[in-house]
């Protein structure tokens, strides 16, 4: 399952987010939480997005917007980032998941074909 704003954690996030890009266009300076950034915009086939690079020694990605042209309504997924943990090494005990009382697990391959869109929203009901 894809999910909105992965691309940034790659480890080879430019290259995933240039692939496939027809145009792309330098904005202008925006302020995302106080800070001031370059507002960058680029134009795929089935997608557009946008992103707000962090001015000065560390350009850091500070917002993300994905707009999805294949879907009516063209949805948009926002992704602010306002903390980066610049040059800390990961512990194993930041990851560790404690459910609240009651929760149960959820096997998420019980979901066959899982999508934004609902089968019956779409003509036929096929995909």
């Amino acid at each position: 399952m894809a999910l909105p704003g992965t691309d940034l954690l790659s480890t080879s996030a430019y290259d995933v987010l240039i692939s496939d890009v027809i145009s792309g266009a330098h904005i202008g300076r925006g302020i995302i939480g106080g800070i001031e950034c370059e507002h960058l915009a680029f134009r795929r086939n089935v997608t557009d997005w946008q992103i707000w690079i962090q001015r000065g020694d560390q350009p850091l990605p500070r917002k993300y917007v994905i707009t999805s042209k294949a879907m009516a309504a063209a949805p948009q997924y926002t992704v602010v980032i306002r903390d980066w943990k610049i040059g800390i090494e990961p512990n194993a005990n930041d990851f560790v998941f404690t459910p609240p009382e009651g929760a149960k697990q959820f096997d998420v391959r019980a979901l066959a074909s899982f999508d934004e869109v609902p089968l019956e929203a779409v003509k036929g009901g096929q995909k």
